[in-house]
């Protein structure tokens, strides 16, 4: 993994936000954190720059991608995507962005209930998603907008999403490995950890797969 990259993360304040942009900042890299709240961001460090903003509201990308290498994406607001997309528009919006600013590299992270293009999710997933997880379904639409976008109008972009099984603040329960058949309930700090490694995965670039933990021999 390469380090002194300049990274733009969106989401840096939520719960593997927190964790993402201090395992950034341990790895060498320089973190330009957007938030709505930043008094939020738990972390200070010299390499850390916090701007104020929300992608609901009106950013200047173009500022905000000036020497970026990277964009990570860690979002949701699942009473809003009730209503409406939030995602889908803003990475719209942001992939233009990265191609005029020079900024190749973008992760996005959606759910683990979020299909990914031309792939119905598994029986348990989808029973999952029509019941006890039947309230995120603008969530889970809105990534699915999002994960097409991306397929079908950013192949220039080396992008990768994680479909992201987050369960629990709590310790590392082992090292997330990309799947495109399992999905486990992973720790925020374990799915942090995976987010940082994927980003510079060249095998994982056009991909939108889960994690899962290894299984037990």
């Amino acid at each position: 993994m390469p380090s002194n990259e300049t990274l733009l993360v969106f989401g840096a304040t939520g719960q593997t936000g927190q964790h993402f942009t201090r395992l950034a900042l341990e790895a060498g890299h320089r973190v330009r954190a957007v938030a709505r709240t930043p008094a939020k961001m738990r972390i200070s460090h010299d390499a850390l720059k916090v701007v104020p903003g929300s992608i609901t509201d009106t950013l200047d990308l173009d500022a905000l991608l000036d020497g970026v290498d990277g964009v990570i994406t860690m979002l949701g607001d699942a009473p809003a995507q009730r209503e409406r997309p939030i995602n889908t528009p803003f990475v719209q919006a942001l992939v233009p962005a990265m191609r005029r600013g020079g900024a190749r590299r973008l992760l996005y992270q959606a759910g683990g209930l979020s299909a990914a293009p031309g792939k119905p999710l598994a029986l348990p997933l989808r029973a999952i998603r029509g019941t006890i997880a039947r309230g995120y379904i603008g969530q889970h639409e809105d990534n699915e907008a999002v994960m097409r976008y991306l397929d079908q109008d950013a192949q220039d972009i080396a992008w990768t999403v994680h479909r992201a099984g987050i369960g629990s603040d709590g310790p590392s329960k082992g090292e997330l490995r990309r799947s495109s058949s399992r999905i486990s309930i992973g720790t925020f700090v374990d799915c942090a950890a995976y987010n940082l490694r994927a980003l510079f995965d060249d095998s994982a670039v056009h991909t939108c797969d889960g994690s899962a933990y290894r299984r037990a021999a």
